[in-house]
């Protein structure tokens, strides 16, 4: 019996020496210079309308409940942008972008740098929107982009969309 319960530890032993040979280290490399440093985000111009809480409520074709979009824009440049479905019977599924925004020619550019609090990656052009100004002032914005037509109202600054 002794021999039995020596003879297991010592191929158990055996077997973690041998898998243990086998797995591989990764040598340490430095991050690559387009993750290490994130772009800082450029200032509006002073007065600048679009500065503000924005808030879109819109139905999808094929997805039932209500898609609100809460666009924050600030002064800095910086941006969140939040995203939430609100279904019946429910709980809400949300998503939160944050980065950089400018004003370019007409058009608004959203630039994310973190998604759900995670770094992405800057070179993939998924995460930079671009939308043409059809209408600013000071109670709405009116947004066109690749994925169709935005109407957003101006929210109280501090504005939160609610779980």
């Amino acid at each position: 019996m002794r021999f039995i319960r020596f003879s297991i530890v010592a191929a158990s032993v055996a077997a973690l020496g041998a898998l243990a040979g086998c797995a591989s280290t990764k040598p340490t490399t430095p991050p690559a210079a387009a993750e290490a440093a994130a772009p800082a985000c450029t200032p509006a111009a002073p007065g600048d309308a679009l500065v503000g809480n924005w808030l879109s409520v819109s139905s999808q074709k094929g997805v039932a409940g209500a898609l609100r979009t809460l666009y924050t824009l600030n002064p800095d440049g910086t941006m969140t942008y939040v995203e939430q479905i609100k279904r019946p019977r429910a709980p809400s599924q949300g998503l939160e972008e944050s980065g950089c925004w400018a004003r370019d020619s007409g058009a608004l550019v959203l630039r994310t740098l973190e998604s759900n609090g995670v770094s992405v990656n800057l070179s993939d052009p998924i995460y930079t929107n671009r939308y043409r100004i059809l209408q600013s002032d000071a109670a709405e914005l009116r947004l066109q982009g690749a994925q169709g037509s935005v109407r957003a109202r101006r929210m109280s600054p501090g504005y939160r969309l609610p779980f």
